[in-house]
């Protein structure tokens, strides 16, 4: 049974690993479930992680199935995971519609209109599509490329995901969080996330593909690039807190900031050394919170540094991988043979 066991797990490790490391970045890195309630609330924590696997640890790995079935690229990972951010902050925890307090705070009033905070939306959904989907997603491809465009899921365990994930959504938000959307709220985000979906799955795999050639960037920019997203996630965040510049004009920054890094990548990040690039642009993500947990979250969260040490360990071991494998390899005894004319 114990040898089945660690077959079975041996055989599924990276769906194992997208299925913990999903939640662990946005909820255990960001201080938004402290880790020290293992030991202050070891039932809460029990009962709560778990619920957080079956939402961000499903939602990654059915974004990533439907895009290896289908031959999606990262276009169809990050419209897919902005839906993802729709189902859990609209349609679950309702948190697009929070008229006061946290997690909203200011948010629930700076570009709030129609019952909607519509500039907290637009924020988190980002976030989502990138800190709690697209970034998983990538690392585990970093740590697995031998079976990176292989499925993972058989047809029984995807329907069994599938419903965990559907039922969280709709059984919280229907039966816990008490405030809602409205009617006509409610149709539009139904909307939104049916029209993401139907453009995950009909956008070119190659959408957002990077130009063949070698890379025109170095390792430093990169990873500054990498940080721009959580940066101006905390940016919105002292803008509502101060209310100094329109809403509509931090809108603006959003797209305008995450379309930039876009552009970017695809003009100056070439195809030649690609994992490279990506590990690079990935630890720029992870380091803007690094200095978050380490300049702000310790203070509220005890613990919150040995997550951060965790991850920091993890990101080396893999550069450390990468390094193992993009070095070339080494020329047994005697396999160079013997020069004409010698002994």
């Amino acid at each position: 049974m114990w040898n089945r066991l660690r077959a079975w797990g041996r055989e599924n490790t990276p769906a194992l690993a997208l299925l913990l490391l999903a939640p662990s970045i946005p909820e255990l890195l960001t201080g938004s479930t402290p880790i020290s309630e293992v030991v202050t609330d070891p039932l809460g924590f029990a009962f709560g992680f778990p619920l957080d696997i079956a939402l961000y640890g499903a939602g990654a790995l059915l974004i990533r199935e439907f895009c290896v079935v289908y031959r999606k690229g990262w276009a169809s990972v990050l419209l897919l995971g902005a839906a993802y951010g729709i189902a859990e902050e609209g349609f679950e925890v309702h948190t697009f519609f929070e008229p006061s307090g946290a997690p909203a705070n200011h948010l629930a009033v700076y570009g709030h209109l129609f019952g909607v905070n519509w500039l907290l939306a637009l924020l988190i959904t980002v976030f989502h599509a990138t800190y709690s989907i697209a970034l998983p997603i990538l690392l585990v491809r970093l740590w697995f490329p031998s079976v990176k465009n292989a499925r993972w899921l058989t047809r029984g365990s995807t329907t069994l995901l599938a419903a965990l994930f559907t039922a969280e959504v709709v059984g919280f938000g229907g039966f816990v969080v008490r405030h809602g959307p409205s009617p006509a709220a409610l149709a539009f985000f139904l909307a939104l996330s049916s029209l993401l979906v139907g453009l995950a799955a009909g956008v070119p795999a190659d959408l957002l593909q990077p130009r063949p050639g070698p890379r025109r960037i170095g390792n430093a920019m990169l990873s500054i690039l990498g940080g721009v997203e959580f940066t101006v996630y905390v940016f919105v965040l002292i803008m509502a807190a101060s209310a100094a510049i329109p809403a509509v004009a931090s809108a603006a920054v959003i797209v305008v900031a995450n379309g930039g890094v876009l552009l970017v990548l695809l003009r100056r990040v070439g195809t030649n050394g690609i994992e490279r690039s990506e590990f690079q642009f990935a630890v720029g993500m992870l380091s803007v919170l690094f200095v978050w947990d380490v300049l702000i979250e310790f203070i509220l969260v005890p613990g919150i540094l040995a997550v951060t040490a965790l991850f920091i360990y993890l990101l080396f071991r893999l550069n450390r991988t990468l390094k193992a494998r993009a070095a070339p390899e080494g020329i047994p005894p005697g396999a160079r043979g013997t020069l004409p004319g010698g002994p």
